[in-house]
């Protein structure tokens, strides 16, 4: 039986073997914890974000003041002038009126955004609707039928809302528009008296003008100048009352407004759920399908049967077209049109594609310009000389170019082929999409040439000294220590080069008609729509954005082929 001395000797010993432990434990996590805040440090950097450092040496109370005082400098400040930003637009852009209509503010600009979202998620349930099979395509028949009726009574309902709305607002502004024209119409008619007047006056004097007088000819002339000065006062003051009524009936009438853009969101959700009713019923290519292929079976089956000899050779005709016919529905795809997003897509295709083609002429040329000075000499004029051309020229000359190697777009196999590719195919890609790609790379290899030209000539001349003892070849020194040693600046020069490009790329697609961002903008501009504006100004954020984006992965690699620890350049 144990004693209370053995107990306490006991406890004492659990107590003595426990305290070690809890000792190492605590600064092991203090370790851990260090060790994921700097890789955490260390990922922002390589993206350059590193106005996120602060949050996270705050979430780890490393100096808190001073962490607070970041945050406050490279987030609230830039979020305060982003909100002085909008609320400046939200001001201004009311009263600037254009030929079509207000210049859109924020609101506009976001809901327009929303639009062009929603209409890239239905053209995809279009898509999917066109080849659904039963018994799903029968469920989602079901739905937008259900949909449908509710919809019904909630059109009808907003048309006759927007009725009223119109015309109440018609007979306000018939109340200050009447006066108007009425005024208009009186000094019209006054107007159009005293210059009767005026000019009967004229006419009389000019029978009793002596021609030999120079004074009272003059004086004459002065007189019709004054009628004709007048005249035309007359006519600007008619102007501006015209103006005035012209100005009070495109006024903006908030609750019509809001009336008209609820009508036409129902009006456009509508119109989806019965072209998606169709997709999914007589223009499905399955119930197509099916429809032809019945439609064969009984053609062969009644082949031969009540048929004439000379009347067999158009049945089997007719028979084979229904299997030819049947083959094309069964390749057939969903007409989709191309929306904003799709149009991102290819746009950042394209300026890849020349990004990588100018990239691949500027290194090897900057290279050897930064090993030889007589090469460089050598290039220096074409350099100068072909820098400044701009997009708007080399555009046409590349798709006379590629026109000349790919005269027939529709029969060329090289175009055959690219659309068959499973990843890449639906770019479509065509003449002007190689055009603008070249348009690209021939307008942003310039940055990448000379940064890599730069680079190799400011090599360390003792590690060219070193390859010449270890007597390597030309090849061993190039990638061993030459390409090497200039990566920073090669990748700096990318990264300008692919800036240049994604700008150049837009005002290309824009002229050649190629789809892509450039011509959804002047798509938009030549439409005329109410959200046209718009939708021209979310292109606008969309292209900074994906600018940004580029940006953003461009620093990444030159940070992995940078040789110190400094941060990136923003």
């Amino acid at each position: 039986m144990p004693t209370p001395t053995d107990t306490v000797s006991s406890s004492e010993t659990e107590v003595k073997t426990d305290a070690p432990s809890e000792g190492v434990e605590e600064p092991v996590k203090q370790g851990r914890g260090k060790a994921v805040k700097y890789a955490i440090i260390k990922c922002i950097d390589f993206t350059g974000l590193t106005f996120l450092t602060p949050i996270v040496r705050l979430c780890t109370g490393e100096e808190v003041d001073k962490q607070l005082k970041k945050i406050g400098q490279y987030i609230v400040v830039p979020a305060l002038a982003i909100v002085v930003f909008l609320l400046t637009w939200s001001w201004i852009a009311p009263k600037h009126k254009t030929k079509s209509g207000e210049v859109p503010t924020p609101t506009v600009v976001w809901d327009a955004a929303q639009n062009i979202w929603t209409f890239h998620e239905r053209e995809g349930f279009k898509e999917a609707a066109y080849n659904l099979d039963n018994p799903r395509r029968e469920a989602f028949l079901q739905a937008v039928d259900k949909r449908i009726a509710v919809l019904k009574p909630v059109e009808q309902q907003v048309n006759a809302v927007v009725e009223q709305v119109r015309l109440d607002s018609e007979s306000a502004v018939a109340r200050e528009v009447d006066p108007i024209v009425k005024e208009h119409e009186e000094l019209k008619a006054k107007f159009a008296a005293d210059a009767a007047v005026r000019e009967k006056t004229l006419a009389d004097k000019a029978k009793l003008l002596d021609a030999t007088d120079e004074q009272a000819r003059a004086e004459y002339f002065a007189a019709v100048r004054e009628h004709l000065d007048q005249s035309e006062v007359e006519e600007e003051e008619l102007s501006l009352l015209l103006a005035e009524a012209d100005e009070i009936r495109r006024g903006s009438n908030s609750e019509l407004k809001a009336a008209l853009a609820t009508q036409t969101k129902v009006a456009e959700e509508m119109q989806y759920l019965r072209k998606m009713k169709d997709l999914l019923s007589r223009a499905n290519r399955n119930v197509r399908l099916a429809s032809a292929e019945d439609q064969l079976r009984l053609q062969e089956a009644t082949f031969l049967e009540k048929t004439s000899p000379e009347d067999r050779y158009l049945q089997a005709r007719g028979i084979a077209s229904s299997q030819q016919r049947i083959d094309r529905m069964a390749e057939a795809e969903y007409a989709k049109p191309w929306t904003l997003p799709m149009q991102v897509y290819r746009s950042v295709a394209c300026v890849f594609c020349g990004f990588l083609l100018g990239t691949i002429i500027a290194v090897p040329i900057g290279v050897l310009c930064g090993l030889s000075s007589t090469f460089m000499a050598a290039m220096t004029p074409f350099i100068a000389l072909f820098k400044p051309v701009s997009p708007i020229v080399w555009l046409p000359i590349a798709l006379i170019v590629v026109g000349g190697f790919i005269p027939d777009p529709d029969k060329h196999w090289l175009i055959t082929l690219l659309a068959e590719l499973p990843l890449i195919g639906w770019f479509k890609i065509n003449p002007a999409f190689m055009a603008c790609a070249i348009t690209v790379a021939l307008c942003s290899l310039w940055a990448t040439m000379v940064n890599t030209a730069f680079g190799v000539a400011s090599i360390d001349k003792d590690h060219l000294n070193v390859a010449a003892v270890l007597r390597l070849g030309f090849w061993d020194r190039l990638t061993k220590i030459i390409i090497p040693s200039a990566l920073p600046l090669i990748f700096a020069g990318m990264r300008i080069s692919l800036g240049v490009g994604w700008m150049v790329l837009i005002a290309a697609e824009l002229l050649s008609s190629s789809e892509g961002i450039g011509k959804y903008v002047w798509d938009q501009f030549n439409n005329g729509g109410s959200d046209s504006f718009a939708k021209m100004i979310v292109v606008v954020f969309v292209v900074g954005f994906v600018g940004l984006i580029l940006d953003r992965i461009m620093i990444v690699f030159q940070r992995l082929v940078s040789f110190d620890e400094s941060p990136s350049v923003v």
